[in-house]
């Protein structure tokens, strides 16, 4: 089983798409940190693409921690967030505070659409090392089998500029989504 986690309206095939939002139409209502419908080792893969950074600076460990419970041995968590290090040196380049508040405070469009806490790579691996996951690595958005949904974890500075939306087309911009993929 596959879940993506924080779906809204963007689905993918063969995944079971959750969100707390029943607007957005995903195929599971539910709280997508605690996952209560869900038990421990029964998922292949978890995909929370900006979803972990809207928990609080004394909640995500927990929410790691049930993530890591309910896949299977050789699991994989598949994450995405803001990267913080990234953010602040497109800050620092450009003088551009304005172009990092949805980084920073996420878009304020409902009451799930807050940030709490963020995370540079290395913060966010020792935090999912200390969970238990067995090995943490960056992952390209282009050689996943969701690379052609248009998500945050093809979050770029000023904007994405592509010449193809497959697996190893020119990208260019400065990626400002931490993309890494834990394995139980």
């Amino acid at each position: 089983m596959k879940l993506h986690l924080g779906c809204g309206p963007r689905k993918i095939h063969g995944f079971v798409n959750v969100d707390a939002l029943a607007s957005v139409g995903p195929d599971l209502i539910e709280d997508v940190f605690t996952l209560p419908s869900f038990k421990h080792g029964t998922v292949n893969l978890i995909y929370a693409c900006h979803v972990l950074e809207h928990t609080q600076r004394n909640t995500h460990q927990a929410v790691l921690r049930r993530w890591f419970s309910l896949l299977k041995p050789g699991g994989i968590l598949r994450v995405a967030t803001p990267d913080l290090r990234a953010a602040m040196e497109w800050y620092m380049a450009t003088d551009r505070l304005q172009d990092i508040h949805g980084l920073l405070y996420g878009g304020q469009k409902d009451g799930y659409d807050h940030h709490g806490f963020g995370w540079d790579e290395a913060t966010l691996t020792a935090e999912l090392m200390a969970t238990g996951f067995a090995s943490v690595r960056r992952y390209d958005w282009r050689t996943t089998e969701h690379y052609f949904i248009d998500d945050f974890s093809q979050a770029y500075l000023p904007v994405i500029s592509y010449d193809t939306r497959r697996p190893g087309g020119k990208v260019t911009g400065k990626l400002v989504s931490l993309n890494l993929e834990a394995v139980k």
